[in-house]
């Protein structure tokens, strides 16, 4: 496994089989992007597996309005749903996503991947085990869309992030969360008057936390 030190940030692949890793080592190779690049757009084709080694990127949806919704971000050591989707089969791409920190990726040739799925049950299951949970994560999103009242969906957006403060524009959250702008920014002015959140330019700074949580349940 020398020749392939990146298998570390998949530990499931860190049992492939020889002749696998013969393959990857021999076909696979690593690129770099750095931010603002677009990794691909709706309507493009799909032509290689993609496995995150650093940074992040975000694939969005694009309305018929040009009105941006977030689907999910892919992060060091995972994979991208939608490319798998393409990949298994054989379409084009259904929305896009650009990078948002610089990336560093595995790129496997589709015809590659075809092989090792076929020949490889190590990556076949680490394909498949990926692809499940990245569904269910899309499930979630969907039933938030759905089912969730903005100011829930929101507050869960202020909580998840890691320190106090979002350094977001409300055009940003509200592509985020699959709405307007101004209703994100009616919504952030209703929790400011609460005393909840205090509002910036490009940022929003959460000054209390159990607020937003009760309304969470």
């Amino acid at each position: 496994m020398e020749t392939l030190p990146w298998l570390s940030t998949f530990p499931a692949l860190l049992e492939l089989e020889e002749p696998a890793s013969t393959l990857l080592a021999k076909h696979s190779r690593i690129v770099e992007a750095p931010v603002g690049t677009i990794g691909y757009s709706e309507g493009m084709s799909c032509n290689a597996y993609v496995m995150r080694l650093e940074g992040k990127s975000r694939v969005y949806k694009l309305s018929s309005s040009g009105r941006e919704i977030l689907l999910y971000r892919v992060a060091a050591g995972e994979t991208c749903v939608l490319t798998t989707t393409c990949l298994l089969g054989r379409s084009d791409y259904p929305a896009s996503t650009i990078v948002e920190e610089p990336i560093r990726d595995v790129i496997v040739p589709s015809h590659i991947f075809h092989q090792l799925m076929i020949d490889s049950a190590v990556f076949r299951n680490f394909v498949m085990e990926n692809y499940g949970a990245l569904i269910s994560d899309l499930i979630v999103l969907l039933d938030e869309i759905a089912f969730r009242s903005i100011d829930i969906r929101l507050a869960k957006l202020l909580l998840d992030g890691a320190s106090e403060k979002l350094n977001r524009t409300h055009q940003q959250i509200a592509d985020e969360l699959g709405s307007a702008r101004e209703v994100v920014s009616r919504q952030l002015k209703q929790f400011e008057n609460k005393g909840w959140v205090t509002l910036g330019r490009g940022h929003v700074e959460v000054i209390n936390k159990e607020a937003l949580q009760k309304i969470q349940q």
